[in-house]
């Protein structure tokens, strides 16, 4: 697995408009994963960060079973403020039966007569990551609810999306280490193309 840091530079007229809507930011970042004409990007997860300078340095973190090709990006004029940072992390090491801290951007949802609704009160939300914990493989030992935010993308083909984008953080324990890598590596929960499903761990 690849996790890479991005710092975008706001003065870049591109880069803000990225930074308004995730549609945008989404296709950007797929030119990293693009190897040739008309080609699919393969998967990734993708998540701006909240605990940095949003207004100096806001920074993107990005993570993907196959390394970027990050020049796509630094060959923008502007974009960046400083080249792509990348790292390999190898799950096996990574993740084990332990305790850790971790940070999930979500797009909690709950689906009534065949239509999906996202949670917006927090209790309910923070059942959901508790689902998410029984479905995955880890146990919610201290959750909470850092940010949430409506997104509204104007840009999608075929009209407008809106997404409840929740950010969680706290302590988990893992108790299937191999659920829990294959959530790290799929990502947890819809909206993965709109900045959700990205989960972080660290020993805590």
């Amino acid at each position: 697995m690849y996790l890479t840091r991005l710092i975008l530079d706001p003065r870049c007229a591109q880069a803000r408009r990225d930074l308004a809507d995730a549609y945008d930011m989404h296709r950007t970042l797929s030119r990293a994963f693009v190897t040739g004409d008309a080609e699919q990007p393969t998967r990734f997860l993708w998540r701006l960060e909240r605990d940095t300078h949003p207004w100096t340095h806001p920074t993107v973190l990005v993570q993907s079973r196959h390394a970027g090709e990050w020049d796509a990006l630094q060959s923008l004029p502007g974009y960046l403020q400083k080249p792509a940072e990348s790292k390999t992390v190898e799950l096996d090491r990574h993740v084990q039966a332990a305790v850790y801290r971790f940070r999930l951007m979500a797009n909690p949802t709950v689906t009534r007569q065949g239509k999906r609704y996202g949670l917006v009160d927090e209790e309910a939300q923070l059942e959901w990551l508790k689902r998410q914990g029984v479905r995955h493989g880890f146990a919610v030992k201290a959750g909470v609810v850092s940010a949430s935010d409506l997104l509204e993308s104007k840009r999608k083909p075929g009209g407008n999306i809106t997404v409840q984008q929740v950010c969680f953080e706290g302590v988990l324990e893992v108790l299937e280490p191999q659920d829990v890598r294959k959530a790290l590596l799929d990502g947890i929960g819809p909206a993965k193309a709109f900045g959700c499903g990205l989960l972080s761990l660290a020993r805590a």
